[in-house]
């Protein structure tokens, strides 16, 4: 019997062994389950959408017994190829497991399945006057499940901190098919091995988690932004060093480029970015009084460098519309025509200046645009390359570009993502940043929990 035939009829089986619906082959559900937002797309055999922990367990036990790849996958909306199915079998989507179990005002707690969008929670337990601060740019898209997997960040990290911060505990399927309850609903736990936080990040390698347990804080009252434009990178640099010598900790640092900018002021019309060749962000967070007096310290500090311009915006309504032009870069970007090859690397926070300035030799020496904007406040610049396909030689040119890019970064003690993870995009580049002994212990890892390899296999460890 030929293999693919023999995978169906293994697969049928297991279709009858779960309810209705949690097992399809449907052409369009494979093709909707192929690819997420990076390039490479491949198609599975099966797509799996379980509605509980019960038939999660079911699939990886039966997906074990037989050799069978299962690639977990939240709500595709990474960017480095991480859920994509490369070596077929069944692509687990746990979209379908939403709930949000427990909102506890007295723990500062959230219970959740892992589908459940993060923007979702975050005004979930918002309307309770608590606070979930991590918040990828794509947080009204994205799933809980994949913050997990790829231990999202977001300009609040800064202040606030990752993914891995907020979670507590974990329920967690393992490749067998056994669950596992980690960590727990207590803030402070040091029972033993710090597991549950192992999974946070593991790209889906190491288990399938089917519910999170995690940490909430009091909502502030108040938040309040300024957006600084500067007639050069090196004074926005000056400017966001400033604070930060000076003892404040903003929520967020955000810093634009100028390509980034240009491609923006196209996007809204906006005639405010007219010569800015710099952007800077600074959010702050607290009780209403002292934020407003904080605010008017720090638009004096930040004067300091001379900026084209500095807008206020205060409370929700006017931190939002500040905000609404950081989240038009990634769209301004595509509508340049070219493709964004989006990375997000991340250097030591002293390191900033020269990563702008690595960007700009790269741009120079390989004729490819660069785009840079991000998190600074934390070293996390995503580094866009501008690839013109019309053009052949560029595609070469980028991958020489990307070489120096990673190379440069690790060079300046940094890493070559700091919240996409490195999936598929970034395999190329795994054993340059992880050292030999590094590497050895992933494997023995990976090993221990997964000796069959049948979880989220063909990306960086094989």
């Amino acid at each position: 019997m030929p293999k693919h035939v023999a995978l169906r009829t293994r697969l049928r089986a297991l279709a009858r062994s779960l309810s209705p619906g949690e097992l399809s082959f449907a052409p369009d559900a494979l093709e909707a389950h192929a690819g997420d937002q990076w390039f490479a797309r491949a198609t599975p055999d099966a797509v799996a959408l379980p509605t509980s922990t019960r038939s999660v367990a079911r699939i990886l036990a039966f997906a074990s017994r037989h050799g069978i790849p299962v690639t977990a996958r939240g709500a595709g909306h990474g960017y480095v190829g991480g859920c994509v199915p490369v070596r077929g079998g069944i692509a687990l989507s746990l979209a379908r497991m939403k709930e949000i179990l427990e909102v506890s005002r007295k723990d500062f707690v959230a219970v959740v399945q892992p589908g459940v969008i993060t923007a979702t929670l975050q005004a979930a337990v918002e309307r309770r006057g608590l606070f979930y601060p991590p918040d990828p740019a794509s947080r009204d898209k994205c799933s809980i499940g994949g913050n997990v997997a790829t231990n999202a960040g977001g300009p609040r990290c800064l202040k606030y901190g990752v993914t891995r911060d907020y979670v507590l505990g974990l329920e967690v399927v393992r490749p067998d098919g056994e669950v596992v309850r980690l960590g727990g609903r207590t803030h402070k736990n040091k029972t033993g091995f710090d597991l549950h936080r192992l999974f946070v990040g593991s790209e889906g390698m190491l288990g399938v988690v089917t519910e999170a347990t995690l940490k909430l804080l009091p909502l502030p009252p108040y938040r309040a932004c300024l957006g600084v434009g500067f007639k050069s990178m090196p004074a926005a640099i000056r400017a966001m060093d400033s604070v930060l010598a000076a003892g404040w900790l903003p929520s967020a640092l955000e810093l634009a480029d100028e390509f980034t900018l240009a491609a923006a002021a196209k996007r809204t019309g906006s005639s405010r970015l007219g010569g800015c060749k710099a952007h800077l962000i600074i959010e702050i967070d607290g009780q209403e009084r002292s934020v407003r007096s904080e605010l008017s310290d720090l638009e004096t500090l930040v004067g300091r460098q001379r900026p084209l311009f500095i807008d206020r915006g205060e409370g929700p309504e006017g931190c939002e519309a500040l905000w609404q032009l950081r989240r038009q870069f990634s769209y301004a970007l595509r509508d340049t025509g070219l493709t964004k090859l989006n990375e997000d690397v991340v250097v030591p926070r002293g390191s900033i200046q020269r990563l702008f300035v690595l960007a700009a030799q790269i741009q120079e020496r390989h004729g490819i645009r660069v785009a840079c904007f991000g998190h600074a406040g934390d070293g996390n610049i995503h580094v866009n390359l501008m690839l013109d396909r019309s053009d052949p030689l560029q595609e070469k040119a980028s991958e020489r570009g990307l070489d120096e890019l990673f190379e440069g970064v690790l060079g300046m003690g940094g890493a070559i993502t700091g919240e996409h993870g490195v999936g598929l995009a970034k395999a190329r580049w795994w054993k340059l940043a992880a050292a030999p002994p590094v590497l050895r212990l992933h494997e023995d890892v990976r090993h221990a929990l997964d000796p069959a390899r049948i979880l989220n296999p063909g990306k960086f460890l094989g």
